[in-house]
């Protein structure tokens, strides 16, 4: 071997060693650190999970769940069924939804007109899952309240217990128990935040002394109770005020004794027992008065008296000719009426409310304004 084969012979040996070396470097830093876990390599065990005894429930909370129970049985979920027609006549199958609540062992449902009216069908499932067909009994569309009620079929009924609106106080809790957006028996907790309000609710209805409550009301609460904390319905959830159309913590319930009044009517009469004074008219402000030389700044002036009514017997004169003023054509010459019992009466909705809270056959006292003179006259309310 020359020794030129034997340099390039000594070469590739080095080269190849080389190779070698950086192959099982690789390898090692690749695989060196797989080893197969050796007993002292395996994981501890999980630590055992020990359940701890649920929190006992504080007194509103016991509170709330034992009202809630003794009145979700009561609580009715009203599915209503009729019939419309579309612009080419073809009828159109309606459903509507709302909420209402037993008041009697008989099936009576006190809830809002709205829910039920024009109702073809009505249908009632309780809270305990039972299912009735409901008969509309009669309505005081006036003030949104509606009577219906479901045969028990030898069932025993519990009706919810009925409280005083009168007592009520701003802060005190309350319950309201309904089935928003279809949910049926869903609880909402608040306070009562404001009293005494009056809310129109449309054109010919309203809420007198209206329950302002922040508890939760959504659509489907309407005619459901609402309850104060020993479980007695205090109202009747009626509307909210939202710009969205759901709740915004401002929520309006008829006054129970209100309802209770109407329900006895049409349980008792068959009809709402309405007090009515037999005299209509319009409001007038201090322009008006000053156009027509009336003498006050602001009153209803009476422009037709019913004949032989509560307010002709009492000698309530009516006007006895037409003047226009403006674009109004008045009759005037007969009585402005300024006060009630002496509370100032400046619009047709004063007048209405107080006639709404009246009964047939009340005694109320008239401040008039007749030819410049003041004067106090007694009627006596009839029925309308």
């Amino acid at each position: 071997m020359t020794p030129s084969q034997s340099y390039r012979r000594t070469v590739r040996l080095l080269v190849l060693g080389l190779m070698i070396g950086l192959g099982a470097y690789w390898i090692g830093t690749r695989y060196g650190h797989r080893v197969p876990p050796s007993v002292d390599a395996v994981p501890p065990p999980a630590p055992t999970l020990v359940a701890q005894p649920q929190a006992s429930l504080d007194p509103t909370e016991e509170e709330n769940v034992r009202i809630y129970k003794e009145a979700a049985p009561a609580v009715a979920n009203i599915v209503t069924r009729m019939v419309q027609y579309d612009f080419f006549f073809n009828p159109m199958p309606v459903e509507g939804a709302g909420s209402g609540f037993l008041i009697d062992s008989a099936g009576h449902i006190l809830t809002n007109y709205h829910v039920v009216a024009g109702a073809q069908a009505i249908d009632v499932t309780l809270g305990d899952q039972t299912r009735y067909k409901a008969k509309y009994i009669g309505a005081d569309t006036r003030n949104d309240i509606a009577l219906i009620k479901i045969d028990p079929r030898g069932r025993t009924l519990a009706p919810l217990p009925l409280g005083d609106s009168r007592t009520l106080l701003v802060g005190q809790r309350v319950l309201a128990i309904g089935n928003p957006f279809g949910f049926q028996s869903t609880l909402t907790t608040g306070v009562i935040s404001s009293l005494g309000r009056t809310v129109q609710t449309s054109e010919t209805t309203f809420i007198d002394d209206a329950i302002q409550t922040d508890a939760a009301i959504n659509r489907g609460n309407s005619g459901g109770p609402l309850l104060n904390s020993h479980g007695q319905v205090i109202g009747i959830n009626s509307a909210i005020y939202s710009p969205s159309g759901t709740t915004a913590g401002i929520g309006f319930a008829i006054p129970i004794n209100t309802a209770r009044r109407v329900a006895n009517d049409l349980i008792t009469h068959g009809r709402v027992r309405r007090a009515t004074l037999g005299v209509a008219g319009r409001a007038i402000g201090p322009d008006l008065s000053d156009a027509l030389s009336l003498g006050v700044d602001q009153g209803f002036l009476i422009e037709r008296v019913t004949p032989g009514g509560p307010a002709a017997q009492a000698g309530i004169r009516g006007g006895s000719h037409t003047v226009l003023v403006g674009w109004w054509q008045l009759r005037i010459g007969g009585d402005v009426l300024v006060a009630v019992n002496g509370r100032p009466i400046a619009s047709q909705t004063d007048l209405s409310l107080l006639l709404n809270r009246a009964q047939p056959g009340d005694t109320i006292t008239l401040t008039i304004v007749r030819d410049g003179k003041k004067m106090d006259v007694r009627v006596k309310l009839g029925e309308a």
